[in-house]
């Protein structure tokens, strides 16, 4: 006899919100499970903040259901879900001190004072704030106060989480620290986390699963390492870091593999994950540190020629702009330690037919005569 299925921390079934005419969220269902950390990613616009206020209860679907541990909880207010949420402004009391700021909640819910002690003691610690218990928010740091933002919603204990974009407001160096903290803390309290960020290496750093969205829907829903080394769409391949997307033609099939004459003429190959035919049009990914680069006549079988346009050194890594003789430019990423190239240089580029994904086809029947 099969072990019956846990029930998902929350299950989003068919969620829809509109703005007048505007649909931001489109039919959208998923699953997210106790004790996960999970990202909504996506640029600008594309529905993910209005997802997490549907599930907070500070806005209402104009179609679907929303369950929180299998309770239906679509139309219920914010009050009456077991759930917090964390935003980008921090949104403390600059009249109260850290103490307070974090008490603030217990006490509106009667606890007593004893209890209310412990717990923000115990919050302060939890983000490493233990002595700051007596400062006014002024007097605190973006992180710091960031980090408060955070004690205040962990403090009464919630099922969920939800932040958004809570680190935006941060410098690049205290996003990158406040990161690892944010997964320390999420692993330490064990309850589920939904982060929304447009932001695709905060996701990829933090995340247990990320749903990918565009345009209202989850383009992709994965493990960091499935959206970015198997993107299913061009959208989540272009946005999921820097890629190379090239149009090429197929010329044969041998296997798995394709011969493809790209656009301007250059010759190259893809392993194929779905059946494709002679004539077949694709649109294939290749991430810039899969491709090769070498000097020319050494570069080995199916190498394509090229010319140096750029290069820039990135402290661990050397990037290139490579033309190729085709007119295809291609943006490489190498080891700093490996020969180096500079503007003008002749070279021969390729990758492993496994390492290009091809994330668009066009059958011939399908173009435009």
């Amino acid at each position: 006899m099969m072990a019956p299925e846990a029930v998902p921390e929350i299950r989003l079934s068919g969620i829809s919100k509109r703005f007048g005419d505007v649909r931001a969220v489109d039919d959208i269902s998923l699953e997210i499970r106790s004790g996960e950390f999970f990202s909504l990613l996506g640029p600008s616009g594309c529905g993910k903040t209005t997802t997490l206020r549907m599930i907070g209860g500070f806005e209402l679907p104009t179609a679907g259901r929303i369950e929180l541990r299998g309770v239906d909880v679509t139309m219920a207010p914010p009050d009456k879900r077991p759930v917090n949420m964390v935003f980008q402004s921090y949104a403390l009391f600059p009249h109260l001190n850290v103490h307070d700021n974090i008490a603030f909640g217990l006490r509106r819910h009667k606890v007593s004072e004893v209890e209310v002690k412990m717990r923000v003691a115990e919050a302060l610690d939890l983000v490493h704030l233990g002595e700051y218990g007596r400062r006014k928010p002024n007097e605190l740091s973006g992180g710091q106060q960031q980090r408060v933002a955070l004690a205040r919603a962990l403090v009464n204990r919630p099922q969920v989480l939800l932040l958004d974009e809570p680190l935006g407001a941060l410098d690049l160096k205290l996003r990158k620290s406040l990161q690892i903290e944010l997964k320390r803390i999420q692993t330490e309290v064990g309850i589920t986390f939904v982060y929304v960020t447009h932001d695709q290496e905060e996701a990829l750093t933090m995340s247990d699963r990320i749903a990918v969205m565009h345009q209202g829907k989850v383009e992709q829903l994965g493990l960091p390492e499935e959206l970015y080394d198997r993107p299913s769409t061009r959208f989540v391949a272009d946005f999921m870091g820097s890629t190379n997307l090239l149009m090429g033609r197929v010329e044969s099939v041998d296997g798995s593999i394709a011969s493809l004459r790209l656009t301007g003429g250059d010759a190259s190959r893809v392993a194929l994950a779905d059946p494709a035919t002679t004539g077949d049009a694709l649109e294939i990914s290749i991430r810039p540190e899969s491709v090769s680069i070498a000097e020319p006549g050494a570069g080995g079988p199916g190498s394509i020629e090229g010319r140096i346009e750029q290069s820039a050194y990135l402290g661990s890594s050397v990037q290139y702009q490579v033309r190729t003789q085709g007119g295809a430019l291609l943006s490489i990423v190498t080891p700093k330690t490996g020969r180096r190239y500079v503007t003008g240089d002749d070279v021969e580029v390729g990758w492993s037919p496994h390492d290009a994904l091809v994330v668009g086809v066009r059958r011939p029947e399908q173009e435009k005569p």
